[in-house]
This record gives C-alpha cells, structure tokens and sequence, in this order.
C-alpha cells in the first residue's frame, strides 16, 4: 500500500474518534477478534486465518480505556512516522511512548498494541515502518532494486556482502529484479549459513541462501514470499533436527496463529528438507536426549491441525521414538564439508 493511503487509513481513525466526541458519544473501535476461538485453520490457502467474529473496544468501558487509549496513541505514532517516512523497531516505540506519557507495562503490551492496530486497520506494521530488531540475513545471486527513500531505483546484487544482507525494511520492500540462481535455501543457524557462503555451495547449488535466525521476523518470512512468486525460485528448509527446528519450517509453510490476521506469509508449496529423524540414524549424527520440554512440544504438534498429514505425523512420531535430536553443526562430525558434499546433495535438485 502506498504512503498516502496508509496515512488516509490512519487519519480516518483520528477522524472518526474525535467525530463521535463532537457529537456527544463515546468513541468506539470496531475490529475482527483475535481470541484463539476466532482463529481457523483455511485448507485452501493452507495458513491460519480470522472467522468472522469481532470485537469492540469501547471507551465508555473503564475495562477499556487504558487499551482504547493505548490504541490511539500508537495509530497517531504510526501517522507521523509514515508521514515522514521514517521508520521505528517495536522497541523504540516502547521507549518512544514515555515521551507522550503514554504508560505500557513492557513491551510485550505494547506489541500486543501494534498487533491491535494492524487487525483494525488490515495492514502490517511494516506499513507503518514499525519493525521487530532484525536478526536474519540473505546472501545470492539476486539482483533486487530499492525503493526506501532516498535509494529509490538503486540496485544490488545480494553477493555483495561476504556476511550477507541483513534483511530490514530496505530489503523488504525492494523489488527482485532477476536471479542467477534457482533455489532458495533457508538455514536456521548462524554458523551454517556462513558455512554455505564460505565453501561456495551457494553457487555449487545455485542457491539463494537465507539465515533465519530462528523463527524468523515476518519481515524474512514476506520476503521469502515475494522472491517465490515474483522470480518463481522454490524454497527448501533446512533446520535442527528436533521439534522446534521441524516447526520453523512449518510455520514458514502453513503460517502461525499470531498473524492469522495477516495474508501473504506462507509459502504452501515450501519443502523442509532436514535435519530429519531418518537423516540423524542415517547420518550417524552426534545426538542429545531430549528433554521434557522437547518431549511436550511433540505431544503438542501431534494435535496441531498443521501437522495432521500423513508426512508430518510420520516425522512426529519418529522423533517421539528417536528420542534424540540433532543440531544442523553435527553434520561437521564427519568432516567441515560434509554437509556440503553429501547431505545437500542428497537432498537439493
């Protein structure tokens, strides 16, 4: 969505507030609801979604003053920030609220504000320029073209940094122009997706490489999106071997439940790779015991409805039987390249 729309977006909430005080009313926002009952799992985009129940916070509510208030505030923030095109990570707007006296009691409650904003106003954060910190990175042949301010219709190739882009608002919003490559591959750790750039399996597999830090910000997860339609490259995962590694890839797959409220996320058609159960016996890869709380999260993917496939339970209860898991780095136990050499060629086209 452009600048104008998005502030004309924001500027009819201010607007229809202060037009119910004139008239002598209470003000009230209206918004679909974001309880877990409302959140439906759509099997024909294949991601988590709102239902149709909504919400109302309604300022004539003690209950609700502080929240209505709250609301406001970060939807003027937002204004001034998309008005100026400046941008602010979720934790400077905590700390930017003092400034307005405006209380949260951390930050979590004024994330949870951000989300409010967005699910009223249809629109992601990363509209209004509020961005989480940035912790994942991409590195490949792809050519993609700027359109922040000031670098509007630069171009970059993303091999031009021996470390990898990290993937902010910039990259974000630009526009892949072409690739060389085929391939996107999505890496958990660190010290793997360096691995990858080093040994040249980037170009080995003609492959974009993209860090993910963990679950990644959505920020990863929409550019990810983007690079698979507009330039039409698959992407595979490759993760830990062990629940929370499986459900990374997941997740980028079929979507979460906290941005149910938001479309253009997942990325059905993506493939998780690895590590899985099978690639830890088969690999004879160095394991740890799991733990309860490994153990717990298995239950609770069992019951996931994003796992209910037969392909998926399979690797649920492999693991349940395995009882061990595996980080990416053991595939080092036989050797810095072996990963390199013989597990990715196993597994890439």
């Amino acid at each position: 969505m452009s600048k104008e729309s998005t502030v004309k977006t924001l500027t009819s909430i201010g607007r229809d507030v202060m037009d119910a005080i004139l008239e002598g009313e209470f003000p009230s926002l209206h918004f679909p609801d974001r309880s877990t009952d409302n959140i439906v799992y759509d099997g024909v985009t294949n991601q988590f979604v709102l239902g149709d129940s909504s919400t109302t916070r309604d300022s004539s509510n003690l209950r609700h003053v502080r929240s209505f208030a709250q609301l406001i505030w970060v939807a003027y923030f937002a204004k001034k920030l998309t008005s100026a095109q400046r941008t602010s990570s979720l934790r400077d707007l905590y700390y930017s609220s003092e400034a307005y006296g405006v209380k949260f009691s951390n930050q979590a409650e004024s994330d949870r504000i951000v989300t409010d904003l967005e699910t009223l106003t249809g629109l992601a954060r990363e509209n209004f320029g509020i961005f989480p910190e940035e912790r994942s990175s991409i590195f490949g042949d792809v050519r993609m073209r700027y359109t922040v301010s000031g670098y509007e219709n630069q171009e970059v190739c993303l091999t031009a940094s021996p470390d990898g882009f990290p993937i902010g608002r910039a990259l974000m919003t630009a526009k892949p122009v072409d690739a060389s490559a085929e391939i996107i591959l999505a890496i958990e750790s660190g010290g793997m997706f360096s691995r990858l750039i080093e040994t040249g399996a980037w170009k080995r597999y003609q492959a974009v490489l993209i860090h993910l830090g963990g679950q990644p910000p959505r920020a990863t997860r929409s550019l990810m999106r983007r690079l698979r339609e507009e330039l039409e490259l698959p992407i595979f995962i490759f993760t830990d071997g062990d629940p929370w590694g499986m459900h990374i890839a997941r997740v980028i797959i079929g979507g979460s439940a906290n941005s149910a409220h938001l479309r253009g996320l997942a990325v059905p058609d993506a493939e998780w790779i690895g590590v899985t159960p099978s690639d830890i016996v088969n690999h004879s890869l160095p394991t740890e015991p799991m733990n309860n709380a490994d153990l717990k999260r298995l239950d609770e993917l069992l019951h996931d409805v994003r796992y209910a496939g037969p392909v998926w339970q399979d690797y649920i209860k492999a693991f349940r039987e395995l009882r061990s898991k595996a980080e990416q780095q053991a595939f080092s136990r036989h050797g810095m390249d072996y990963v390199v050499d013989t597990y990715l060629k196993e597994k890439l086209p």
